[in-house]
C-alpha cells in the first residue's frame, strides 16, 4: 500500500517531470485501486496501489499543479462514487465497459489490467474511439430511481423462490400443489391435510412470503404512479417506468442504431472471404431492457395486432425458432419506436398503436 509520504513523493516527481498530460488507468476494487500512470506519450509506468481517497488526492494535486488528468476505470460493483469524486477534482474521468484485457498470455493480474486500461485510454485520446466503449453514467437521482425499480424485481424473485421452497417441501411429503399455495383460500383448504410439523414449517414460509408480497405490491404501485396517463394499450405503466428508469434518459440516444445496440437484440455476424452468416443476438447492453421488450412484444401480438412489426407473428404462419426470431426483430423495432415516442418524434397513431380513452 502506498503511504502518504510515498504519495507526496509521487506528486512531486510528476510535477517536476514538466509533462502536460497525465493518463491514469485504474483497476478499481473494494479495498484498494491499482493505478498505472502515463506521462504525456511516454511508456506506462510500473503499477502501484492506492486507496480511493489517495487517488482523489493525487488527481487533485496534479490538477492544481496545472496538469491535464485523464482517467478511465471499468464499470463494476463499486458504483460511480469514485468517478464523481474525480470529476469534482477536475479530472477527465471515463467509465468504460468491462472487457477481457489479456494480451494473449495466460496471465491476469491487477497490474496488467491497469496497464491495459491506460494503453487503451492513450489510444482513445489519440482519436481511436474504438479502443473501448464508454458508458453513460447516471445522475444520483437516476441511480436512486433505477434502484427502486430493481428492488421491485428482487422482491418478486424472492417471493417466487420461497414459494418454490414450500412446493418442494410439500412434494417431498407426497403433496403435489400448483400455483400460489400460500394464498389464504388455498392454504385453508390445504392445511387440514398436512401433519402438524409440516404445517408449522409452511406457516413460517407463509410469513416470509406474505411480507415479500406486501412489499412487492407497494413498490409496484409506487412505480405505476410515476407513469404517464395516456399509454398505448398493452404497454403497461410498470413496463414503461421500468424501461425509462433502466435507460435513465431516452434523449441520450442520437439515432435508432444506438437504441437497437443498447437493447442487445442485434444479430451477430460472421464474415470471412466470400461467406457471411448471421448468428444469435449479441446480448450487449442492458439485459433487463431486452427482457422487458420481449415480454411487451407478446402482449402487443394479442392486444395490438395492427402494430406493423408484429404482423407476421399475428398471422401465425411461422412456428418454432423462426417465430422466436421474428419476436426478437419485433422487439428491436419496438425499442426504437418507444424511443421515438418518449422523445416526441412520433405519436401512437402514426405507429398504429391504440391508446385507450379514460
Amino acid at each position: 500500500m502506498t503511504t502518504k509520504t510515498n504519495l507526496r513523493k509521487l506528486i512531486d516527481r510528476v510535477l517536476a517531470s514538466k509533462c502536460q498530460t497525465v493518463k491514469v488507468g485504474a483497476d478499481v476494487h473494494a479495498r484498494d485501486i491499482v493505478v498505472t500512470l502515463q506521462l504525456d506519450g511516454a511508456l506506462p509506468e510500473k503499477p502501484f496501489r492506492l486507496e480511493a481517497a489517495e487517488l482523489v488526492a493525487l488527481v487533485t494535486a496534479l490538477v492544481k499543479g496545472g496538469l491535464k488528468v485523464h482517467l478511465c476505470q471499468e464499470a463494476g460493483p463499486c458504483g460511480f462514487g469514485l468517478h464523481r469524486q474525480l470529476l469534482a477534482a477536475g479530472a477527465h474521468s471515463l467509465v468504460v465497459v468491462p472487457t477481457a484485457l489479456a494480451d494473449g498470455r495466460q496471465q491476469k493480474t491487477d497490474g496488467l489490467d491497469a496497464t491495459a486500461l491506460v494503453d487503451k485510454l492513450d489510444r482513445y485520446l489519440r482519436g481511436n474511439t474504438k479502443a473501448f466503449t464508454t458508458i453513460t453514467v447516471p445522475t444520483p437521482q437516476q441511480e436512486q430511481d433505477r434502484a427502486a425499480s430493481r428492488l421491485r424485481n428482487q422482491l418478486q424473485r424472492g417471493r417466487q423462490q420461497w414459494e418454490t421452497r414450500g412446493r418442494g417441501l410439500l412434494l417431498a411429503q407426497g403433496h403435489h400443489v400448483r400455483g400460489q399455495w400460500w394464498r389464504p383460500a388455498h392454504w385453508e383448504a390445504l392445511r387440514p391435510e398436512l401433519p402438524a410439523w409440516l404445517a408449522a414449517q409452511l406457516e413460517t414460509l407463509r410469513t416470509i412470503i406474505t411480507a415479500l408480497d406486501t412489499e412487492e405490491k407497494a413498490a409496484r404501485e409506487r412505480l405505476e404512479a410515476a407513469a404517464p396517463k395516456a399509454l398505448p394499450k398493452a404497454v403497461g405503466a410498470l413496463t414503461w417506468v421500468q424501461l425509462a428508469r433502466e435507460i435513465c434518459d431516452w434523449k441520450r440516444f442520437k439515432n435508432r442504431r444506438q437504441v437497437a445496440s443498447y437493447t442487445g437484440l442485434c444479430p451477430g455476424c460472421h464474415q470471412s472471404g466470400g461467406t457471411q452468416r448471421d448468428g444469435h443476438i449479441n446480448r450487449h447492453g442492458n439485459p433487463l431492457v431486452r427482457h422487458l421488450l420481449i415480454q411487451l412484444v407478446w402482449r402487443l401480438v394479442r392486444y395490438q395486432p395492427a402494430y406493423p412489426p408484429v404482423a407476421k407473428l399475428v398471422e401465425g404462419v411461422v412456428r418454432g425458432a423462426a417465430r422466436r426470431k421474428l419476436a426478437v426483430a419485433a422487439a428491436r423495432r419496438l425499442g426504437v419506436d418507444l424511443w421515438r415516442l418518449a422523445t416526441a418524434q412520433t405519436t401512437p397513431e402514426k405507429l398504429h398503436l391504440l391508446v385507450p380513452t379514460t
